[in-house]
């Protein structure tokens, strides 16, 4: 779990999911007269695998072959992309899912059990291993309803993803005083102009 996850009080068992499909930062806008500037925290397979290792999804000093960092790039981006749309159209967006679904096809998962009943754990012992955690994560936040939860601001100059921690589930913005506040700002001003 990082710094994020904790102030934004994501739950445990999504921290690195979060945090996974958030190391792509696109935001794009001034806030207090400072550019945001954007960050790939996953710049080469050696920063992939110093990521995992900071959060015990793999060994320190590790770096993942060529063939996990792009299968890694393409699960983050399907991830993205899945994230994106609101949780009813997830399930019906064929082309989401199977995007998805073959990005995770990379990652094998095996059920064992434990003293505590069944449950998935990444199958085989390399590198990739680690990223099939991260795809435990969302099978268990789907099974569970709590993966619904887990969204990317409507933002287009933001595009973060947040856990909606509101009563009804339906927050569309990161931060409403920041993101929302914006938007709504912006809509304002256009109403404005067209009744001018």
């Amino acid at each position: 779990m990082s710094k994020e996850s904790r102030k934004f009080q994501v739950p445990d068992a999504l921290a690195n999911t979060y945090d996974f499909a958030n190391s792509l930062d696109l935001r794009r806008f001034i806030h207090h007269g400072v550019q945001h500037a954007q960050g790939d925290e996953f710049q080469s397979a050696a920063a992939l695998g110093d990521w995992m290792a900071r959060r015990g999804l793999g060994q320190a000093g590790k770096v993942p072959s060529a063939a996990t960092f792009a299968a890694a790039l393409a699960l983050r981006g399907a991830l993205r992309d899945y994230l994106e749309r609101d949780p009813a159209e997830r399930r019906r967006d064929i082309a989401a899912r199977q995007a998805l679904d073959k990005a995770i096809a990379r990652f094998p998962l095996r059920v064992t059990a434990g003293k505590d009943g069944l449950k998935l754990v990444p199958a085989g012992t390399e590198v990739a291993s680690g990223l099939s955690a991260i795809v435990a994560e969302l099978y268990r936040g789907s099974a569970d309803g709590v993966l619904d939860r887990l969204k990317m601001c409507a933002s287009d100059e933001c595009k973060r993803v947040f856990f909606d921690r509101s009563k009804p589930g339906t927050r569309r913005w990161c931060q409403s005083t920041l993101c929302g506040n914006r938007q709504k700002t912006r809509a304002y001003r256009e109403r404005i102009k067209n009744d001018a």
